[in-house]
């Protein structure tokens, strides 16, 4: 509390606290100082990624102190309120510390946590790792520390009482500009679903057979149908748009049925991904449509450019060629909010994080290591059907559903700058079995400089032709579930950016 005040009384702004026990990753600060950039009023929290190295009675020992705080603020926006790794706006800090007596030791990472929520304050979590060493020193004095602690959670819950009218009220309410500017941010939304309950499907996947894990979607399900108003509402939004675009009597209505369908078909293609993953699907259970086309790529020794999208499960694509030695296939991929069930899958398979490149923008240090790999016969999964993170990369629009949507450029910017063969991908579930559909899209994507803007706008349309044909195919298995058609707050530029214009040079 005395370096806050002291930080503020310096003129700085923010403050990141990290724990000098060396468990947290420092080279993670960049992108808590990025998010600050982003949501300079926001606290910016770390949740925790563990590897094997945490005691598991420590791991299942916080939720105890998690469950209480999401009871005293009526909430699950603070995932983990014991993360010594996190960013501070000072105003809001200093002024509640200067204001209400906070416990000065153990304590204080979590009281803090809950009355500046109490005060109406945001929260955003980054994923971010946490190692335990087996020589490392602790300072919690087990005794003395957990009788402090729980005295803290007995004053707040007594103090919650008289502020849970204002707290529901707050909830119901939804913060309309927050839902808005979620609705297309799908990057920044959080990932639902506690470590331990994924942990759970998985044992009961791998244990007791897929089937049986398949039983235990339905209640999950039902209670995110009932408790995701946003995810609701993008379902209906898409149920509207596809009956629109192609009115027929086994297109789905917007509804309460239509949407539990629709998130119990997501919920299974996550368990679908496991099962691929940890080698419980058998290799009958794929078909491949166009066997022709997928043997060409396989085959030919050469590198290639794959476009995804969140219909069907793309995830297949990997779980596949891990079994096929013919082929490599690499994932250019955003994790950031799917990291607690990502790390489920690397538990999995130990190939899982071999195969999965994370990048945030196309620069020319991303250009140089791509093509490296297409020269080296890679085949690369980009997926198209989602603007970049942040909203600050280059969009187009297309004519997706009968209305116009955005589109990143980054595909074919970067299918143009690696000059290798683009295909279309797609793997639906039809009854208990996958069929993979892999369509040649171009030869060579060519962007001449007096063209490029109309070349790229008629690539990305093409693309959203392909993609309305596998929605009427598989209309409950597109997982974007957040608002795709609406446009973001900040003006979207046509323009190509002049790095990305020197690169094509």
């Amino acid at each position: 509390m005395a370096g806050l005040r002291a930080a503020q009384a310096l003129g700085y702004t923010h403050a990141l606290q990290i724990d000098a026990d060396g468990q947290h990753d420092a080279s993670d600060i960049p992108r808590f100082l990025a998010a600050m950039h982003d949501t300079p009023d926001t606290l910016i929290l770390g949740r925790p990624v563990y590897d094997d190295s945490v005691p598991k009675a420590r791991l299942y020992g916080r939720y105890v102190t998690h469950v209480w705080v999401w009871i005293e603020t009526l909430s699950l926006d603070i995932r983990d309120s014991m993360c010594g790794f996190r960013l501070y706006p000072l105003a809001p800090v200093c002024a509640l510390i200067d204001a209400v007596r906070i416990g000065p030791r153990m304590d204080f990472d979590i009281e803090v946590l809950v009355r500046l929520h109490w005060r109406g304050l945001r929260v955003r979590t980054i994923p971010t790792r946490v190692i335990y060493s087996g020589d490392g020193v602790s300072h919690f004095h087990v005794w003395r520390d957990n009788a402090r602690i729980s005295a803290m959670h007995a004053r707040l819950v007594m103090e919650m009482i008289p502020r849970a009218p204002v707290l529901i009220a707050r909830k119901l309410r939804g913060r309309s500009d927050k839902t808005r500017s979620k609705s297309m941010s799908w990057w920044s939304a959080p990932e639902r679903g506690s470590a331990l309950g994924i942990a759970v499907l998985a044992w009961c996947c791998r244990v007791l057979g897929v089937r049986f894990a398949g039983l235990l979607l339905h209640p999950v399900v039902a209670y995110f149908v009932l408790t995701s108003s946003a995810a609701r509402r993008a379902s209906a939004r898409y149920f509207t748009h596809l009956a629109d675009a192609s009115p027929s009597a086994d297109t789905p209505h917007p509804g309460w049925a239509s949407a539990y369908r629709h998130v119990l078909s997501f919920a299974r293609s996550g368990l679908d991904k496991l099962a691929g993953w940890s080698g419980q699907m058998p290799l009958n259970a794929i078909e491949i449509e166009d066997r022709e086309v997928y043997d060409e790529i396989v085959t030919s020794g050469k590198g290639a450019l794959v476009l995804g999208s969140h219909l069907g499960n793309l995830e297949m694509t990997r779980a596949l060629a891990a079994r096929d030695a013919r082929s490599r296939v690499t994932a250019v991929v955003h994790t950031e909010h799917a990291q607690r069930f990502n790390a489920m899958l690397a538990h999995a398979s130990s190939e899982f994080r071999e195969r999965m490149l994370e990048i945030g923008s196309v620069g020319p240090d991303t250009a140089i290591a791509l093509k490296s790999r297409i020269d080296a016969g890679e085949i690369l999964v980009i997926v198209g059907d989602r603007v970049p993170v942040g909203e600050h990369g280059r969009t187009v629009e297309a004519s997706f559903l009968g209305e116009s949507a955005l589109f990143a450029q980054g595909p074919y910017v970067l299918a143009h700058l690696l000059g290798c063969p683009v295909y279309v991908f797609v793997c639906v579930r039809e009854g208990g079995r996958h069929r993979l559909y892999l369509e040649r899209f171009a030869e060579r994507i060519v962007l001449p400089r007096q063209k490029r803007e109309a070349c790229i706008a008629q690539h990305a349309q093409r693309y959203a032709e392909r993609l309305e044909h596998y929605c009427r195919k598989a209309p409950y298995q597109w997982f974007n579930f957040f608002d795709f058609w609406q446009r973001p707050t900040r003006p979207v530029s046509g323009q190509v950016s002049k790095q990305e214009g020197r690169m094509h040079d």
